[in-house]
């Protein structure tokens, strides 16, 4: 192996386990990866299982809408049999073109590896167009055998849209704005679900006894939503073990009623499946009929969350369990429902439990409330794996995230999010006390969400799956003609209930705007104010800097340069450690990133000056080993990194690393006053080694250690102590800011920063060996 090519191998960073051999090709061993992060096949039993389980995990949130749409509809009673058919229809041809055609066999497909959500969207899309607003990624990331980007043929449509995307900054936090949008709906949605939910099947405690106190069934309610949110923290794998058998038994009772009313009732409630009468519906009574909408609309809420929650099951799996047994089973229950409608019209208010023959009643009640507990807690997951998704975009800040399973890298449980959402759920459900303004305020969440996935899938058929314009038409008209009435009708319902949450979100949105701001412009500040090392290594002892034992592991949002933090520390106290690494871990637009190729380690400088900088890689569903070992993954790597450098001739020295990107004036020097050559500002220093002055200057060429030399001097340093070394920032805004700006960062963002998890905290540094540095920012 040439220099040449030892350098670039290098360069890369790729970290191989220790007792691998060296030996072996690195195209093999990428295929390695590649294969085992490949999408698995499946036996048909295996599929069959897994659509088993994913009733439990996936479908409880759509599967229990029947307990209140026709009561939603209908809230002041029907007198005309045919506005029961035509509700029924619209409720048909809903369920047909949103869940079934629009998201379970073409949403779907757009997910991240097989995490759902806007964020997988938007990761999508991150990855085939510099669209990230932080610029903290380098062109290695792209060859993580989980970046996984298609390599389809670039078509002119394709290149213009990406072009259009990358244009203007503005365009980029637009389209961050939207994603922003549906995940702040998405989080209202987990508010409200298990409000509607669980109050809806309460309710059946008052259907046999008519004279009880509403209180009571709103007491029961927040009894159940208390004790779901207080289950959570054993996670979902020991929380959901019963929750497939009960969504099979929940979707098989409303099925098996549907069908038995169906036959006993009235049988027109069949000429529903003719669209005609959605025509004959509107035309009757326009007003009255786009009116219902709201409350039609509540049949296919729960699609949303089908996405969100898309992990540890196969596409294909969710797709025969929704065509076999989901669809089938809820088209059976709202029929059967609008037929005993049709016979019994004074019923329509709590039609679910009406129909429900009188040998079953009490059997389906447990059922009923055990599936609104499954429903909830779908919801509830995947609010948390959206939190989880904007806390590793810089979008919210910092909580503690707890990994429930070691299996499951989706599973995580977030307390401080956990006891937010019950107290807001718990407020929802004592404040309105009726299923009417809730689903009102449900539906707002819901068309939003399905709205904002409507448009970010257009970028995404275009730019990543390269569709024809034709077929990226047909599904955004076809989309929209059902999804714009809908929210034509439910905006107009905000003082119903509506404006719940749309506070929810705002509040929210406030949140994660301003943290994701004030984190882009510190990132900004750094990058503006980085130093150049011709600057550090220009201060030799002679100038009062001296090297002291041991490691120093230096924090920054930096991938490249100096950070300033390190200039103003060794400017107050003018001392480093004999090893100084700068550690930036960052987040990348996908999944996970395997354990093999996390860390990127490399030389910043002469040899003997010991300095390198390692670049930490996670995907927003890792499941953070750094929690525990981080210190023992970022040392194992600099041994490693040490040894396949010892391959090498030299050493490795990056001028991006050495020196930003200042501009020379005519004599040759940056506009600092130093000169952009190394060696010209480069002294000599005390050697933290040999105790002896040596020349770190390019042309040298001196080796003064071998490679074990090196492995038992950084061994030594290991020994004599490790320090953290944590920019403690103050962000504040400038004197000439705006007050809104003012209110923003000098407030907003500082009480964030208070309350919010330290960085320490974060990478479990022990408190013995931390070292903050204070330092004040203005943007």
């Amino acid at each position: 192996m040439d220099s040449a090519t030892r350098n670039e191998t290098t360069s890369k960073g790729v970290m191989w386990e220790l007792d691998q051999n060296l030996d072996q090709p690195m195209d093999e061993e990428a295929g390695r990866l590649r294969n085992m992060y490949r999408e698995k096949k499946f036996s048909s039993l295996l599929l069959l299982r897994l659509a088993y389980q994913s009733l439990g995990v996936v479908f409880g949130d759509l599967g229990t809408s029947p307990l209140y749409v026709f009561n939603n509809v209908f809230p002041h009673g029907v007198e005309d049999e045919e506005d029961i058919i035509g509700a029924l229809s619209l409720i048909i041809y809903s369920l047909t073109l949103i869940p079934l055609l629009k998201y379970v066999f073409v949403v779907l497909r757009a997910n991240d590896n097989g995490q759902g959500g806007t964020f997988a969207l938007y990761s999508l899309l991150c990855r085939h167009a510099k669209i990230n607003t932080i610029p903290n990624q380098h062109h290695t990331d792209e060859e993580l055998t989980t970046y996984s980007r298609q390599t389809h043929e670039v078509n002119s449509l394709a290149a213009k849209v990406k072009r259009w995307l990358e244009a203007h900054t503005y365009k980029k936090n637009a389209l961050l704005f939207v994603v922003l949008i549906g995940t702040c709906m998405a989080i209202g949605d987990g508010i409200l679900t298990p409000a509607i939910s669980v109050l809806s099947a309460s309710g059946g405690i008052r259907v046999e006894n008519p004279k009880m106190s509403n209180n009571v069934v709103v007491v029961v309610a927040v009894i159940i939503l208390v004790g779901v949110f207080c289950m959570q923290h054993h996670g979902t794998d020991k929380v959901g073990l019963l929750f497939a058998p009960i969504v099979l038994l929940w979707f098989i009772l409303i099925g098996s009623v549907g069908a038995i009313n169906i036959w006993r009732y009235n049988k027109s409630a069949l000429k529903a499946y003719n669209p005609v009468h959605i025509y004959r519906y509107f035309k009757k009574d326009k007003y009255d009929s786009w009116n219902s909408l709201g409350g039609i609309l509540l049949c296919i809420t729960g699609t949303e969350a089908l996405y969100a929650d898309l992990c540890h099951f196969p596409v294909l799996a969710i797709q025969l369990a929704f065509t076999m047994v989901v669809f089938p089973c809820l088209l059976l229950a709202y029929t059967g429902q609008a037929s005993y409608i049709i016979s019994h019209k004074d019923h329509v208010g709590d039609a679910f439990y009406r129909s429900i023959p009188d040998q079953i009643y009490w059997p389906a009640f447990i059922i009923a409330t055990a599936a609104a507990v499954v429903a909830s807690q779908a919801t509830i997951s995947a609010t948390y794996s959206i939190i989880k998704q904007a806390l590793a975009l810089g979008c919210f800040p910092r909580v503690k995230v707890v990994h429930t399973s070691k299996k499951f890298l989706g599973q995580i449980y977030i307390p401080d999010i956990n006891w937010v959402l019950l107290v807001l759920c718990v407020a929802v459900t004592a404040g309105f006390k009726n299923q009417s303004q809730i689903a009102n305020a449900y539906g707002t969440a819901v068309v939003i969400v399905m709205l904002v996935t409507t448009f970010l899938m257009v970028p995404v058929m275009l730019l990543v799956w390269r569709s024809h314009w034709l077929l990226v038409v047909i599904f955004t008209t076809l989309s929209l003609l059902v999804e714009l009435p809908y929210f034509s009708a439910i905006i107009f319902k905000i003082d119903q209930g509506g404006w719940v949450p749309l506070v929810i979100a705002v509040a929210f949105m406030i949140t994660m705007y301003v943290w994701h701001y004030c984190t882009v412009k510190r990132y900004e500040f750094e990058m503006h104010s980085k130093v150049s090392l011709a600057w550090i290594l220009g201060l030799g002892p002679g100038l009062g800097l001296v090297r002291v034992p041991g490691i120093g592991f230096v924090y920054t949002e930096l991938a490249r340069g100096v950070p300033h933090i390190f200039s103003h520390f060794i400017t107050n106290l003018p001392a480093i450690h004999s090893v100084v690494v700068f550690v930036c871990v960052k987040y990348l637009p996908v999944y996970t990133v395997p354990p093999d190729e996390r860390f990127l380690v490399k030389r910043i400088g002469p040899k003997n000056f010991h300095m390198f900088r390692c670049v930490a890689r996670y995907g927003y569903k890792d499941l953070h080993k750094k929690d525990d070992n981080f210190e023992k993954m970022l040392y194992d790597s600099l041994l490693l990194f040490a040894r396949l450098d010892s391959m090498m001739e030299g050493y490795s020295d990056s001028e991006e690393d050495s020196l930003p990107d200042i501009p020379l004036t005519n004599n040759g020097t940056n506009r600092s006053g130093f000169s952009h050559s190394s060696q010209d500002s480069i002294v000599p220093v005390l050697s933290p080694l040999r105790g002896t002055n040596v020349s770190w200057a390019r042309e040298s060429g001196q080796t003064s250690q071998t490679v074990g030399d090196e492995i038992e001097f950084l061994n030594q340093c290991k020994d004599a102590g490790v320090v953290h070394i944590l920019g403690n920032t103050i962000v504040r805004a400038r004197r000439d800011s705006s007050i809104l700006k003012k209110v923003a960062v000098n407030y907003v963002y500082a009480f964030l920063r208070r309350i919010c998890r330290e960085n320490s905290v974060m990478f479990y540094v022990p408190h013995e060996s931390l070292l903050n540095v204070g330092q004040i920012y203005y943007i």
